[in-house]
């Protein structure tokens, strides 16, 4: 099977570091113009000049949470690249650390809702209003996780929200599958990122205890998520909608 995204035009939210610029490298390798989404402008456009030895790539500054800018944002690419065939929303927020749900003040629970469920919503709402329905096509991929699935220890904002993204594939893949328009989500597992891996070899026994419940005894690797998230963006898709599809070497089994 050859996926290819020739004369594709993909945007990915998040797409300066990890998951998310891996996603981009992968779609740019594969023929599609990449627009990439970040917040920090430095970052920005380092991740840009990277991606330029992949294919095509051109770097839009916004934060997500600011959803008034969104809607704009979204019409300045479509003017410059003409049309969104392909959305993959890997931005994405987290405390942290592990807290207890009694410790959770309404401005925590705020910073990853507003990240992981509410800027998600408007960005995928806004690509699919000014692109992909009157276009009739597209795909939309929102990165979700394992802890969607299996709700960990200490994390009620982060799993609840990531929870809701999955609902919300399935809601929206319902609403616009008239339109010919997929949406699905990608559940990752504990993924090796520098974020992740900080986080893991801060604690040799926390890491093998999470090692430990994976089938595969491995963490995952960003070509594992990229791989899933762009054949999901792909034609070899064409018939799969409103689906979370995990990433996770059988944790969630």
């Amino acid at each position: 099977m050859n996926i290819s995204f020739n004369h594709k035009i993909a945007v990915v939210t998040g797409g300066t570091r990890g998951i998310g610029l891996r996603c981009a490298e992968m779609l740019a390798e594969g023929g599609a113009r990449v627009a990439i989404i970040g917040r920090d402008k430095t970052n920005l456009d380092k991740a840009v000049e990277s991606l330029h030895k992949y294919g095509d790539a051109v770097g839009y500054s916004l934060d997500v949470t600011q959803i008034a800018l969104i809607d704009d944002t979204v019409k300045q690419i479509i003017q410059d690249l003409v049309g969104i065939d392909i959305l993959v929303c890997s931005a994405g927020a987290n405390l942290g650390k592990p807290r207890p749900a009694e410790t959770i003040t309404e401005a925590d629970w705020d910073k990853v809702y507003t990240t992981n469920i509410k800027g998600l919503f408007f960005f995928n709402k806004a690509v699919a209003v000014n692109s992909m329905i009157p276009r009739h096509s597209g795909a939309i991929v929102n990165i979700s996780s394992q802890s969607s699935i299996i709700s960990p220890y200490n994390a009620a904002p982060y799993c609840s929200s990531k929870a809701a993204v999955n609902h919300l594939c399935k809601a929206e893949a319902k609403e616009w599958a008239a339109h010919n328009i997929r949406v699905n989500a990608v559940a990752p597992t504990w993924t090796l990122t520098e974020l992740s891996k900080s986080v893991l070899e801060s604690s040799a026994t926390f890491a093998t205890v999470e090692l430990n419940k994976i089938p595969m005894r491995r963490f995952a690797t960003l070509d594992d998520v990229a791989s899933a998230v762009c054949f999901l963006a792909s034609d070899a898709a064409g018939y799969i909608t409103g689906v979370t599809l995990p990433v996770d070497g059988g944790y969630s089994t």
